[in-house]
């Protein structure tokens, strides 16, 4: 077998005129005074070109002058020199009785390597469905964005009244037993209100974990600690962030243990200190929730898992991460961890 011979010149321009007639795409052959030696049917038929008026002119006295651009000009007689390649430049064409389009345009000088002179081949696509698609979409998420902000306040005011009849009546109730379930529920309610605040006020993805559970601990102290110089809160967080809906599960994590400690940590208005701690690095991380406190009691009748240990169980392993919990002395240490 024998390799086929290079085409020569005038059989590569033959190639060149044949490629470009019959291109699906709107695309120009022009040689170095810019004049148009073929053009494609497709862009005598989306610009409105007469084809048998097409050759033989000037780029810039196409159609009635609206190809008539200087910087455009400037960019293919700086193609044609070889000095510069046009890629991906966006112009308006503005043409009389019709809508502006808007187009993308792309030229490289060819190289023939015959002695006929400069080659400039001028691609052009019309983006201007797409880029109406484009704003219709980005004015669609900002609508969006913004009902989401008002559906926000509008559950940040109800839950705020929810915890507020809350607390009414667990001032109202003679029951002891009534009064702590009451009381129980007005924190879990202003966790998730605090939780709904942090996660409204952020823009991006991620949220900071620091200020989202420190905030968080803020609030559960205001609304269950009735002095604050008996029980305090210390919170530890790195500079970790988490997508939105793991820092949800987090939240209510941390919202589960806290609430848990305050329970049974610290009977009969014992002082101590509840620290909620987070860190991670490549790729694990860890949360957890340790008081000074009595610790886990010794009794199975009283040391039994509730409703809250078992949600923490559930939201772990949502999350891929095992729980554990730890007697200490004194305290008790919960940990969710992923590693």
């Amino acid at each position: 077998m024998t390799n086929a011979a290079p085409l020569q010149p005038a059989g590569a321009m033959s190639l060149g005129l044949a490629i470009v007639s019959t291109s699906a795409a709107p695309l120009l052959l022009l040689d170095g005074d810019l004049m148009v030696i073929a053009g494609s049917s497709s862009f005598c038929r989306e610009f409105q070109i007469d084809p048998d008026a097409l050759s033989n002119r000037l780029f810039s006295d196409l159609g009635d002058g609206e190809w008539n651009v200087r910087t455009l000009s400037s960019l293919l007689e700086a193609t044609a020199s070889g000095s510069a390649d046009i890629h991906a430049y966006e112009m308006d064409l503005k043409r009389i009785g019709h809508g502006t389009r808007q187009l993308v345009l792309n030229a490289r000088r060819l190289d023939y390597g015959d002695v006929e002179g400069v080659r400039v081949l001028l691609s052009i696509a019309d983006v201007t469905d797409m880029r109406l698609a484009e704003k219709l979409r980005d004015d669609l998420l900002r609508e969006k964005e913004i009902l989401l902000r008002e559906v926000q306040h509008r559950v940040a005011n109800s839950l705020q009244i929810i915890a507020s009849i809350l607390m009414q009546s667990a001032r109202q109730v003679q029951s002891e037993e009534t009064r702590s379930h009451l009381t129980l529920a007005h924190g879990r309610v202003m966790s998730i209100a605090a939780v709904q605040r942090q996660l409204a006020t952020t823009n991006a993805g991620e949220v900071e974990l620091r200020s989202y559970i420190t905030q968080l601990c803020k609030s559960l102290g205001a609304s269950m600690i009735f002095d604050p110089e008996e029980i305090s809160i210390e919170v530890t967080v790195d500079d970790s962030k988490a997508e939105a809906n793991v820092s949800v599960s987090l939240g209510l994590i941390v919202t589960e243990l806290v609430i848990n400690a305050l329970k049974h940590a610290f009977p009969a208005r014992r002082h101590g200190k509840i620290v909620v701690d987070y860190r991670s690095g490549e790729g694990s991380w860890s949360l957890s929730v340790g008081d000074n406190g009595v610790g886990i009691p010794t009794d199975p009748a009283h040391s039994k898992p509730g409703l809250g240990t078992g949600m923490v169980e559930a939201m772990a392993k949502q999350l891929d991460a095992t729980f554990t919990l730890e007697n200490l002395s004194p305290g008790t240490r919960a940990e969710v961890a992923n590693v």
